[in-house]
């Protein structure tokens, strides 16, 4: 998140020109993996996006209505309180996107609470927007937030074990005695399209003993936690695909094992029942090898297919020359029967990273035996050296299916428009200039 604070530690990357995946799989090379359908990108004229984005593409159809909500809201002691988080609508994708930057409308969010007490800290960014199929005017919805904090905004407390304490504290954003954030999960709910939210609870989170210390943490990105996600309905179920930031285990200074942090990190899965959503605090699982066993706030296993092996650049989060793929966008698509992941790729510091990643699930049902963890091995889709390219997903267009049918950013077919944060130091954008069409 924080997509000013990144740009200002991000390293500068010599600009050459745009070069493109090819998009057929080797098939040797997939001999141990589940086969991938093909794809190509197909240049389209640029889009530009009016209004702040440093997260997923949260939206909705509400009613005939298309509604985003990007943007970011709440209490942040490195970059002040932030009132960014705002929706637009149009009578499809394109005309939402392209509202101008005026045309956005700023929800009533539930307000930061004080410290030490229950409730809402630290700043939010819708990621996922889960529609109630059981209202039919699509005015009731729930919203997956990404959620920051810092010892000043959550001090530790050790009658619950919440919070974190200001000691070995890793490296923030703006300098040597500005610290890092840690990420977690949450669900606000909305009974009136998305004017008004009221805050669930968490849906996932790490407590302080996995959190990376100094003097190993020196990434200036996060002390650890779970965040970036993206969220699906697969039966009775909402699936949350995330970024695992933390120590798979009790972090220790003195017995700290770099591949041991490496092993336990990357895309992750976890899951909730969807009548669990209301009352959502400590009720979801996460995967930890065998199932969806691991408590909410517990040691999970991340996405075996999706991880970097330190033989291709893989390394841990806390370290500054770490290839990790993270910021996952998860959509299901109608005509290729099959879940498509997009993601990014670290691969320095403040997550640096110029290109973007796709990967595939045809198991329809997330839930049955291994199928949440079956994914294809990520394929190169776009690389774009002088950028850094973050939060890549796939949008729907104007097109007579996709506004038949209510596609969104979470249910496609077989073309759709390719949007990411591209960013420069002198400047940074969220657009499109790509159109992505399946084949199978």
């Amino acid at each position: 998140m924080l997509l000013t604070c990144r740009l200002l530690n991000c390293l500068i990357v010599t600009a050459t020109v745009a070069t493109f995946a090819r998009c057929s799989a080797d098939k040797k090379a997939q001999t141990s993996q589940p086969s991938a359908p093909a794809f190509k990108l197909v240049p389209a004229p640029t889009r530009y996006f009016n209004s702040f984005v440093d997260c997923n593409m949260a939206e909705a159809w509400v009613g005939d209505t298309f509604r985003i909500f990007p943007g970011k809201y709440g209490e942040d002691p490195l970059w002040g309180n932030a009132r960014d988080l705002k929706f637009a609508d149009g009578v499809n994708a394109e005309k939402a996107f392209s509202s101008p930057k005026e045309a956005f409308t700023e929800p009533v969010m539930p307000k930061n609470v004080p410290v030490g007490q229950p409730g809402l800290h630290g700043a939010v960014w819708f990621e996922t927007i889960y529609q109630l199929p059981a209202d039919k005017s699509g005015r009731t919805l729930y919203a997956v937030y990404h959620n920051e904090n810092y010892p000043a905004t959550l001090p530790y407390d050790p009658a619950t074990g919440q919070g974190y304490k200001n000691e070995r504290w890793p490296q923030g954003l703006t300098g040597p005695t500005t610290p890092a954030a840690v990420c977690r999960i949450g669900i606000m709910r909305s009974t009136d399209g998305g004017r008004h939210w009221e805050n669930r609870g968490l849906f996932l989170e790490d407590l302080q003993p996995r959190l990376i210390l100094k003097p190993q943490n020196t990434s200036k990105t996060f002390a650890g936690g779970v965040g970036d996600p993206s969220a699906v309905a697969s039966g009775d179920y909402l699936y949350l695909f995330y970024g695992e930031y933390s120590y798979p285990g009790t972090y220790n200074a003195a017995t700290y094992d770099a591949d041991k942090e490496r092993s336990g990190q990357c895309i992750s899965v976890a899951r909730i029942r969807l009548a669990d959503l209301d009352q959502p605090q400590g009720k979801a699982r996460r995967w930890d090898g065998k199932g969806f066993n691991a408590p909410y706030n517990g040691v999970g296993a991340p996405i075996a297919a999706l991880q970097i092996p330190p033989s291709a650049g893989g390394g841990p989060a806390s370290s500054p020359a770490a290839g990790y793929h993270w910021g996952p966008s998860v959509s299901w698509n109608t005509y290729l029967n099959s879940w498509v992941m997009l993601m990014a790729k670290a691969t320095g510091p403040s997550w640096a990273g110029s290109s973007i990643h796709i990967a595939f699930n045809t198991h329809a049902d997330l839930g049955e035996a291994l199928n949440a963890q079956d994914w294809t091995k990520p394929q190169l889709l776009l690389n774009r050296p002088g950028y850094f390219l973050w939060y890549p997903s796939l949008q729907p267009m104007n097109t007579p299916d996709d506004v038949a049918n209510k596609h969104t950013c979470l249910r496609l077919g077989k073309r759709a428009r390719l949007y990411a944060k591209h960013i420069r130091p002198e400047k940074s954008e969220y657009l499109s200039s790509h159109i992505i069409e399946f084949t199978k």
